[in-house]
C-alpha cells in the first residue's frame, strides 16, 4: 500500500431540504474528486437530517436514488464515496451506512446503536463488519457509536486499512467529539476519517470538527467550523511500521478483560 488521498466533506445540512442536501453533496464531491481525492467521505444523513417529521418522504429503498446520483461521481472520476441515508427496507427503517466504489455499491453498514430519539424511529442493524474494497478495508462508525470503543477495535481486528466516522456530533458534547475522534486512532494505531455536520437543525448546532487523523493520533487535517472540504494524503504503510515499534494490539491479554 502507499499514499490515499482522502476528503471530508463538512456540510451545513439543510433540515429535510432532500434534494437541495443531494444537489449540494454531489456538487462538493465532485470538487473533491476533480482535486485529487480517492475517498470522499460525508457526513450521517447528509441528505435530509434526521427528518424524522417525515420520514417516509426521506427515506429510500434499494437501489436509492440518492446513492445512484453518487455513483454517477463515483464512476466518473473512479473514487469511493461513503456517507449514509435513511433507508427502508421492509416495515422498517435504518440509518444506512454504505460505500460506493467506481460507481458500484461495494457494501453497507447499518448503524447498530441509535441514540436518544433515534431509538423511536430507526432499528438496530444485526452486524458489524468492515466493508472490503478492492485494494482497501474500510472500517465505518456511524456517530454514537464513537462512544463504544469494541466496535472501532472489532472494526481493526477485522482487517480494516482505516476507520471512518459519519456524524451529526451536536455542540453540548462536541469537546467529547475531540477527545474520541484520537483515542480511537490512537488505542487502535489506525488512520481516522472523522466527518461531522455543521450547521443547525430544529434541536441542536453544530460546530462540525471534521479530522483526518493518522495512525499516531496527530490531527492532520481539521475543518474547524466552517462548511467546507479537508485533505490528506494518509501513509499507509504507517500504520505497519507503528505496529512494529510498539503493537499494542499483539500485546492485548484477552482471557483478562471478559
Amino acid at each position: 500500500m502507499t499514499g490515499l488521498n482522502v476528503a471530508c466533506i463538512q456540510m451545513d445540512i439543510s433540515h429535510c431540504n432532500k434534494q437541495y442536501n443531494i444537489d449540494k453533496a454531489v456538487s462538493m464531491s465532485e470538487k473533491a474528486a476533480m482535486d485529487g481525492a480517492q475517498i470522499i467521505v460525508l457526513p450521517e444523513v447528509f441528505s435530509t437530517g434526521f427528518c424524522y417529521e417525515n420520514m417516509k418522504s426521506s427515506a429510500e429503498t434499494y437501489p436509492y436514488p440518492t446513492l445512484e446520483k453518487l455513483a454517477v461521481v463515483s464512476k466518473t472520476y473512479d473514487c469511493t464515496i461513503i456517507g449514509s441515508i435513511i433507508e427502508k427496507k421492509e416495515h422498517s427503517y435504518y440509518n444506512l451506512g454504505f460505500c460506493i466504489e467506481s460507481g458500484e455499491f461495494a457494501g453497507f453498514y447499518r448503524k447498530t446503536h441509535p441514540f436518544g430519539r433515534e431509538k423511536s424511529y430507526f432499528s438496530k442493524g444485526d452486524s458489524i463488519a468492515p466493508v472490503k474494497l478492492q485494494n482497501l478495508t474500510v472500517g465505518l462508525v456511524i456517530c454514537y457509536e464513537l462512544r463504544f470503543p469494541e466496535i472501532a477495535r472489532k472494526l481493526t481486528l477485522s482487517g480494516s486499512d482505516v476507520i471512518v466516522t459519519i456524524a451529526e456530533f451536536p455542540d453540548p458534547r462536541i469537546n467529547h467529539w475531540y477527545t474520541l475522534v484520537k483515542a480511537r486512532s490512537i488505542e487502535n494505531q489506525i488512520p481516522h476519517i472523522a466527518c461531522n455536520r455543521t450547521g443547525s437543525d430544529l434541536c441542536s448546532t453544530y460546530s462540525g470538527g471534521s479530522m483526518i487523523i493518522d495512525a499516531w493520533g496527530n490531527v492532520k487535517a481539521d475543518a474547524g467550523n466552517s462548511e467546507g472540504i479537508i485533505f490528506y494524503n494518509i501513509d499507509l504503510d504507517e500504520t505497519s511500521k507503528i505496529r512494529e515499534k510498539m503493537n499494542v494490539l499483539s500485546d492485548r491479554r484477552t482471557n483478562l478483560y471478559w
